[in-house]
Order: C-alpha cells, then sequence, then structure tokens
C-alpha cells in the first residue's frame, strides 16, 4: 500500500518482537472477563510427543489465558489455575469443565470456594475456541515446539478473541460501533 516490500520473515520477526506487547496492552484495556469460567484442554503432537494445551474462555468466549504443558494431571491443572489467577487478580463465581478429575483435584486445592460444574454439553464453549487455533496449526503446517505454541498461542488468543465479535449478536449499526470501539483500543494499545 505505502510502496514497502517486506519479506514473510520480516513480518515474522515483528510480530514475535511486537505482539506479546500489544495482546498485554489489548488485556488491559478491554473490560473485565466474566466470572464464568469455562476450561478445557486438547492434545497436540510436536515432533512426535504428545502435549497438552490447556484455555481458559469466560462466557462471552474471550480468551483468558493459554498453557502448554506435558502433563494432564493434578499437577499440571493446579499450574493452570495458578497462572491464570495470577493473570486476571480475580476468582471467578463458577467454572465449567469437562469429567477430568484432575480439575476438581486442583479446585479444591487452589479455589475452594469456586462453584464447580463439570458436564460436556455445558463447555461447548470452550471447545469451539479450539477451532481458530486447529487452523492455524493447519495452516503453519503444525506447530514446532511447545515454547513455539506458547509464544504464538499467548498472542494469537488474545488478538483473535478481540476482533472476533459476536457478530450474530448485534445488529449492522450496533457491529459496526462496536468494531470502531475495539478498532480506536486498538490503535491505543499500538501507538
Amino acid at each position: 500500500m505505502r510502496g514497502v516490500n517486506l519479506s514473510y520473515e520480516t513480518v515474522r520477526e515483528w510480530c514475535l518482537k511486537f505482539g506479546q506487547i500489544y495482546a498485554n496492552g489489548l488485556r488491559h484495556r478491554s473490560p473485565r472477563p466474566g466470572d464464568q469460567w469455562h476450561l478445557d484442554e486438547v492434545f497436540l503432537k510436536i515432533n512426535g510427543r504428545l502435549h497438552y494445551l490447556w484455555r481458559a474462555v469466560d462466557q462471552d468466549g474471550d480468551v483468558l489465558d493459554i498453557l502448554v504443558q506435558s502433563r494432564r494431571d493434578k499437577k499440571a491443572a493446579k499450574r493452570f489455575f495458578r497462572k491464570l489467577l495470577k493473570g486476571l487478580r480475580y476468582v471467578p463465581r463458577v467454572i465449567i469443565t469437562d469429567k477430568l478429575k484432575s480439575y476438581h483435584a486442583a479446585r479444591q486445592e487452589i479455589m475452594p470456594s469456586v462453584e464447580h460444574r463439570q458436564n460436556k454439553a455445558q463447555n461447548n464453549r470452550a471447545e469451539n475456541s479450539h477451532q481458530p487455533t486447529r487452523l492455524r496449526e493447519k495452516v503453519m503446517r503444525r506447530f514446532k515446539s511447545a515454547g513455539h505454541i506458547q509464544r504464538f498461542l499467548s498472542v494469537f488468543g488474545i488478538i483473535t478473541s478481540f476482533f472476533r465479535v459476536g457478530r450474530h449478536l448485534y445488529r449492522a449499526h450496533g457491529y459496526r460501533e462496536v468494531m470502531k470501539t475495539r478498532f480506536a483500543v486498538w490503535k491505543e494499545a499500538t501507538s
């Protein structure tokens, strides 16, 4: 557009350098997430080894946090809960998970006052939040390492959920207003 030729490598380097800064700026400027958290984990194969991508979203589908680990036990769930609470600095009213026992054991130690619902059907919001990640993984021809996934998705998840407003929830005028305010916040976060 401006007559400047860039290679894909230059854009990739910019994303590595500035992506986390922009995602943190968006996170600090966006309103406080909901008090109902949906937690889920998904399997990822990296160089033939199995890893787990732990993800938390609120009731609106906004990504709260992502953590890549090589385990799926109580210790891994506790680590994920600590990371969530450290980043958000408040305790949710209710968490909704699938029937993995690790969530229940970790919640009893870290957040005993929080209501815990374990139901596969109620956790569809978290299950659906994995779809953009799977599409991105296919485009990138798989992820190369656990560190690569963590770095990329901690930025990609925040920015993607910020710009993917539920268009079906708004009329055209309302949608334009929401996107106008989101781009204003984006401009403020990136400048």
